[in-house]
């Protein structure tokens, strides 16, 4: 009924690894595509396409990086994954006092430890309920993506909230070398943290959208994204109202400058005195990070490597390297 060719790309489109693929082609019935067909599934795919190498900087349709090799739906979802027990665990702390459940956190790859986090004591009802709004809405996108991935999800990588943090505030001028920067000691530290991590997982899934072929899966990556602009331009009105622009604006220029030569990012402070709730383009479109921009920013680093600041011993799943700039 089907062609070998259509086959190989509806198993490598299901399934994260070649086992699973594997799996995939057992319980579908599939073994008697005969030794060419066996030969396709097991070679090629996003598992060897992406592991260790760098990610492509643009997508062509069907799924497909600008070099013709084929990236599935469930590696793009994985690698969110990745970024979202990030950001649950932050707003989480800084929220509720504690971090994601256990029955959250298992998976495929190893699962990591959380390093720092502490319930924020906050001085403004407002803001305390904004934090505690996004914690339960990052929460909730762990717990979904997770289902939608079911068996090949990956865990919950090590997570550094700590010496991350500070790298960041040192680079971006905040504190001077040798000293500390804690986004849980007051609500104007959390703040600044948050702005770290926001406009970061807007660029991420704009990025990933042209590659997600299954419109399901596009429809809830869609979702994710309009709910973590929201969050991003609440964080960055907040900051503007407190008076915090310019330390925003730092923060800004130092993540930039991880991610290449192009400009990907923007302050809060406009010219003329202007405020920029939503960074994007002068056609008002948001920017859009490649898989390895998005790994420079949360690596903390501008070159190419598979592990750093907000991820010490790397992300799980196919697509772990940054780019090199």
């Amino acid at each position: 009924m089907f062609g070998n060719k259509l086959v190989k790309t509806m198993i490598d489109r299901s399934a994260e690894t070649d086992s699973d693929r594997r799996n995939f082609l057992r319980t579908a019935g599939l073994a008697g595509l005969g030794v060419a067909g066996a030969a396709a599934v097991g070679t090629g795919g996003a598992s060897s396409a992406f592991a260790d190498s760098n990610p492509p900087s643009s997508a062509q349709p069907n799924g497909q990086t600008a070099n013709g090799e084929l990236i599935s739906d469930a590696t793009i979802l994985n690698f969110a994954l990745n970024l979202e027990y990030l950001e649950a665990e932050f707003y989480s702390w800084a929220a509720f006092g504690h971090g994601l459940a256990a029955g959250d956190i298992d998976g495929n790859y190893n699962t990591g430890a959380v390093n720092g986090g502490a319930k924020v004591r906050f001085a403004t009802p407002s803001i305390r309920k904004i934090a505690e709004d996004i914690a339960r809405d990052e929460v909730a996108h762990v717990k979904f993506l997770r289902a939608a991935l079911g068996t090949v999800k990956v865990a919950r990588p090590t997570i550094d909230l700590v010496g991350s943090f500070t790298a960041a505030a040192t680079a971006a001028g905040l504190v001077k070398p040798g000293q500390k920067f804690n986004p849980f000691a007051d609500e104007s530290s959390f703040l600044l943290g948050a702005f770290l991590f926001e406009d970061v997982g807007v660029t991420a899934y704009k990025g990933a959208a042209p590659l997600i072929s299954n419109k399901t899966y596009l429809d809830a990556a869609a979702g994710i994204l309009a709910f973590e602009a929201y969050h991003a331009a609440t964080i960055r009105t907040t900051l503007v109202a407190r008076g915090q622009g310019p330390a925003a604006d730092a923060i800004s220029n130092a993540r930039d400058s991880l991610d290449g030569p192009t400009d990907l990012d923007q302050g809060v402070d406009g010219p003329n005195g202007s405020t920029i709730v939503a960074p994007g383009d002068a056609n008002g479109v948001a920017y859009s990070r490649t898989f390895g921009q998005v790994l420079n920013v949360v690596f903390l680093n501008p070159g190419k490597t598979n592990k750093g600041g907000f991820f010490p011993q790397g992300v799980n799943g196919d697509i772990r390297s940054s780019d090199a700039h």
